[in-house]
């Protein structure tokens, strides 16, 4: 395999920020009087841009409502006391491949704020060429993300390979051509990832390292 280009989510994938998505959601829900979503429900949207994961877990809310209950996530997510944490080895490995030559991007479902807080706290904003956001443009699983950071970074679509913990992820490498690796340590199980024909699938963050290694890294 000869992929230059390696663009990763970011939630689930790097960050294990399950538990504070989740709770962000369900307080979101409580501010405006409603039945939060229990945790399986919750989970399933992460990975999705706010405003169609609030879709999905709110089609019968006016659009107002969904509105606000962005409003009520954001200021839950962004004004909270609580933080999420890379998975370990995670900062290493982007370290690694970025002096290895490697072009970095990150294609996510998180707000461009929500993004950019990430990155600077945990000090990997200088690791990556391109980052693209669900708010600046059509959220997973539509494909305009991959081909925005390929075309900024001059990559074909034979030289870039997605890496993703969410069916989305693996249905937005497919519907712009380029190859995905799942991870199956974030937030969708193995049967939903596989049903998207990802190259390979690991199991462990571990194995990510080891699977680039293996087949990526001179």
């Amino acid at each position: 395999m000869s992929f230059k280009l390696l663009v990763f989510d970011w939630d689930g994938t790097l960050m294990d920020s399950e538990a504070r998505i989740v709770a962000c959601i369900q307080s979101a829900f409580a501010d405006l009087g409603e039945m939060p979503p229990p945790r399986e429900v919750a989970r399933e949207v992460i990975g999705l841009g706010l405003e169609e994961a609030m879709t999905m877990l709110w089609p019968d809310g006016s659009v107002v409502q969904r509105r606000e209950l962005v409003d009520r996530y954001r200021f839950h997510f962004l004004g909270g006391n609580e933080s999420s944490s890379l998975f370990p080895g995670a900062r290493e490995l982007i370290e690694d491949l970025n002096q290895r030559g490697l072009l970095l991007a990150v294609a996510t479902g998180k707000s461009r704020r929500g993004l950019e807080s990430a990155l600077a706290s945990t000090g990997l904003r200088g690791h990556f060429h391109a980052t693209r956001c669900a708010d600046e443009t059509f959220s997973k699983p539509h494909p305009e993300m991959l081909l925005q950071v390929m075309d900024e970074l001059g990559a074909h679509r034979s030289e870039t390979l997605m890496i993703g913990d969410t069916e989305y992820d693996m249905e937005m490498a497919r519907n712009a051509g380029v190859a995905a690796l799942a991870v199956a340590y974030g937030v969708h199980g193995l049967e939903r990832l596989l049903r998207h024909e990802p190259v390979d699938c690991v199991h462990a963050f571990e194995e990510l390292r080891d699977w680039l290694e293996r087949n990526l890294l001179p």
